[in-house]
């Protein structure tokens, strides 16, 4: 992958997004962008000094729209629009969202559909590349004309209001701008509307969860695995011979990088002829359900995409004769996705609290509540406490917010879509999946050491190395939060997939085969 982004022309994907944002990859303006913005800038003076009457430009906003604005006060309308915006309210966003949000904002800028300065776009890149980012407050928008407040925050620094992180700390923008020696600039027609409609905040939150759910994802087949290998399942339900007969991509990945995963196991050898008819849903069905989940992905994944690489501001400016009041803010394309993706996420949960729960009952040789002395001690009883607390919790979170519409701006905004609510409740499920993974992989381990002497397949033998070097075997009670904690870490910091990919490259084993295209982030 080259290490240059060309703003404007290249196709974004949510890896580069990413990559961009972490500093790998350098997003830039080159001469091409740089003409195509100037001249649509150019289109909106021309609007102004012919008292065109163009939404936005020379007109008031929402419910305004018929309020003319005369020239000289065209540049006050779009430093006014900042500043009264600006009501967002709760806790401050991620930093590295905020940074996506300005990264997703250049390029659909740089575009040349938004009568945005050069300098405007100059000033967001100086922001991304010297990690000055603004604080954004996480509530407020209702994702209609895109996302108005979080929008309004994320650009008050342009015209030096505001807070930034600066070297690590939250700063008042002032005093950053002082010690950079740099000044505000000020905004021309259009530019204060072109910066805060879009669907940003929604998009950015969705990139975020597409990497996140896709780590989950991967990690769930291998946990679910690793349980399976445990509780001495079966393989034979991941025979590429059944899903062939219901050929959904989602269930035949998962259904390979299951059979792969168990290849070669000297525990599944061990009782092939043990006379168990059938294992219970959550073992028997993961392809079912953890493909369902992958659909659930990739259908997000493709959108997110889409959306990358779109102009979603308004009006849009073709030429200074040809401009369109429409609709290409509203987020209802992303909060549906998004929504069907929290319930996904949420059911990956579900079954992996079922397996939890399974290990901790006694059942296929295990002992009672996975520890020998039980009694004396509790073992690992309460673990599943929280994966059942969990996942209740994220039963509440889905139900979906682009099932609801409350009309904005006296009416005119009469439909919205509350995208940036799914969003935000879907990063905080995959939050909540992370953890119950975290408990699952601690009792696949321990239970995989009740079945030593025997070995697992060389994929999930690295996988079981890995996390003991994190959590050891717990012979007697302890603190468990503390392991959870350590597992969560592998997780979340995707090593844990990572250990098992560069295991299956190791022993020449393709897990995802050539679904990599159809399920990957770039």
């Amino acid at each position: 992958m080259s290490d240059i982004f060309k703003y404007g022309i290249d196709h974004l994907t949510v890896g580069k997004v990413i990559d961009i944002a972490a500093g790998k990859v350098k997003g830039v303006l080159v001469p091409e962008v740089i003409t195509r913005v100037q001249t649509s800038y150019g289109y909106v003076q021309t609007i102004v000094s012919q008292h065109t009457t163009v939404y936005g430009i020379n007109t008031g906003f929402g419910p305004l729209c018929d309020t003319k604005i005369s020239e000289e006060d065209t540049r006050a309308l779009q430093y006014n629009i900042l500043q009264s915006h600006s009501v967002g309210v709760g806790e401050s966003i991620p930093e590295e969202i905020a940074r996506i949000m300005l990264i997703t904002k250049v390029h659909a800028l740089a575009q040349g559909y938004s009568g945005a300065a050069l300098a405007t776009l100059e000033r967001i890149i100086w922001h991304i590349e010297n990690r000055v980012t603004p604080l954004v407050p996480e509530k407020g928008s209702v994702g209609a004309s895109g996302d108005l407040a979080p929008l309004a925050h994320l650009f008050l620094p342009l015209i030096g209001l505001g807070h930034v992180w600066y070297k690590g700390q939250k700063t008042d923008t002032q005093s950053v701008m002082q010690q950079e020696g740099i000044q505000p600039i000020v905004l021309g027609p259009k530019e204060g509307l072109a910066l805060i409609n879009g669907t940003q905040f929604i998009l950015s939150f969705a990139v975020k969860a597409v990497q996140r759910l896709h780590n989950a994802l991967e990690a769930a087949d291998i946990i679910g695995a690793l349980s399976l290998e445990g509780l001495m399942g079966t393989a034979k339900p991941f025979d590429p011979r059944l899903h062939a007969i219901r050929p959904f991509p989602g269930n035949q990945l998962v259904a390979h990088r299951l059979k792969t995963l168990l290849d070669n196991s000297e525990i599944m050898s061990s009782h092939v002829d043990c006379g168990r008819v059938q294992d219970p849903y959550s073992l028997r069905c993961m392809p079912q359900v953890h493909g369902a989940s992958r659909t659930a992905w990739q259908h997000l994944q493709e959108l997110t995409t889409i959306e990358l690489n779109a102009v979603t501001d308004n009006p849009i400016i073709f030429s200074a004769t040809d401009t369109i009041s429409g609709g290409n803010f509203h987020g209802q394309p992303l909060a549906l996705p998004l929504d069907y993706a929290t319930v996904a996420a949420a059911e990956l949960g579900n079954i992996s609290d079922r397996r939890c729960y399974m290990m901790i009952e006694g059942r296929y040789g295990l002992p009672k509540l996975l520890i020998q002395d039980a009694g004396l001690n509790s073992g690992f009883m309460i673990p599943q406490y929280t994966t059942a607390a969990l996942v209740t919790e994220n039963k509440t979170l889905c139900f979906p917010a682009s099932a609801d519409s409350v009309p904005t701006s006296l009416g005119q905004e009469d439909h919205v879509s509350m995208g940036s609510i799914s969003g935000r409740k879907l990063n905080q499920v995959i939050g909540n999946l992370e953890y119950i993974l975290a408990i699952e992989l601690l009792y696949a381990a321990q239970a995989v050491d009740f079945r030593r002497p025997l070995k697992s397949g060389p994929v999930l033998e690295a996988v079981h190395q890995y996390t003991r070097e994190k959590v050891t075997f717990a012979t007697k009670d302890r603190i468990f939060a503390y392991d959870i904690a350590a597992l969560h870490n592998i997780i979340t910091d995707q090593s844990l997939v990572r250990v098992a990919n560069e295991a299956a490259a190791q022993h020449q084993l393709t897990l995802n085969g050539l679904y990599n295209d159809q399920f990957g982030l770039y």
